[in-house]
């Protein structure tokens, strides 16, 4: 989960990239004791990601300016609604605007394109799920905008699972060792807490994966019909996931092989931000 601490955290460094002298232009031209009140509308629809990343941007800058949340993470929104409502001192909102404005427009991208993707597999059991192609340093703001758009985590870190790719599997072939074999050695070096998941291209590599009693089996790269015939091949004995050549295009076709996972790297590469504006209006003293 996004804990208060790390919010404040990554939020404290952005705060200080963007400002590490003070903001000048407020500084100059707005009187110390100067009120504002600011509206977070949006501009188009879309679900709500980051509210508390984005209160933390204007507490971070002045303790004295408040935010009230009018929606919630998760909530879906039309063009027009107002999202949140932030009072306080006028030269800390304008410090903290554009820091508020870049978490949350980003974290409600990810959670709207998300949503995008559930609704085109509901009919189906499949999930969506992220991957780690996420911006270094926000991996948990994006993996919490993931959620907030009804989609699924996959690992957070290297640290979380055994996941055996392409690369690990062509390293083991090279040094002549059976997959099977090399598979069922890991886990026994591995506490039985410790889930494992192995990636396959190819129909032919499923079952000396299946044969170590692997927990899921991603099948990468497949077509649609050797989709089908590799959750037929798996038969329960594993998770199934589905991995590349997933789009809004896709994502239907690919649900509906009975693939129990779909991850999906344009989660959080290729969301884009969502257009919400910080309307302020300044009472001068």
């Amino acid at each position: 989960m996004l804990s208060r601490s790390h919010i404040d955290r990554v939020v404290g460094l952005a705060l200080e990239e963007d400002a590490p002298w003070g903001d000048l232009t407020s500084e100059a031209l707005i009187p110390e004791n100067a009120v504002a009140r600011a509206d977070l509308i949006a501009r188009e629809q879309g679900v709500f990601s980051g509210g508390e990343v984005f209160a933390a941007a204007f507490r971070l800058t002045d303790p004295a300016i408040d935010v009230e949340l009018v929606v919630e993470d998760g909530e879906w929104f039309e063009p027009g609604a107002v999202l949140a409502v932030v009072t306080g001192p006028a030269r800390g909102v304008l410090t903290a605007e554009r820091i508020g404005l870049n978490f949350v427009q980003r974290m409600s991208g990810i959670a709207t394109l998300t949503g995008a993707y559930v609704a085109e597999v509901a009919h189906t059991r499949a999930r969506i799920a992220d991957t780690r192609k996420t911006t270094p340093g926000l991996r948990a703001f994006e993996r919490k905008a993931v959620r907030d758009g009804g989609g699924r985590n996959h690992r957070h870190s290297l640290s979380d699972a055994v996941m055996a790719k392409d690369n690990h599997l062509a390293v083991l072939a090279q040094k002549g060792a059976s997959t099977t074999d090399a598979l069922r050695a890991a886990k026994d070096l591995l506490p039985h807490t410790t889930h494992i998941e192995v990636e396959v291209d190819r129909l032919d590599q499923i079952e000396p994966v299946l044969a170590a009693g692997i927990g899921t089996i991603m099948l990468d790269n497949f077509s649609l019909e050797d989709l089908r015939t590799g959750v037929a091949q798996v038969a329960g004995r594993a998770t199934v996931e589905a991995s590349g050549g997933v789009s809004l295009e896709t994502v239907r076709a690919i649900a509906e092989t009975g693939v129990d996972v779909i991850s999906v790297g344009a989660l959080t590469h290729s969301a884009r931000a969502l257009d919400l504006g910080l309307d302020v209006r300044i009472d001068a003293p």
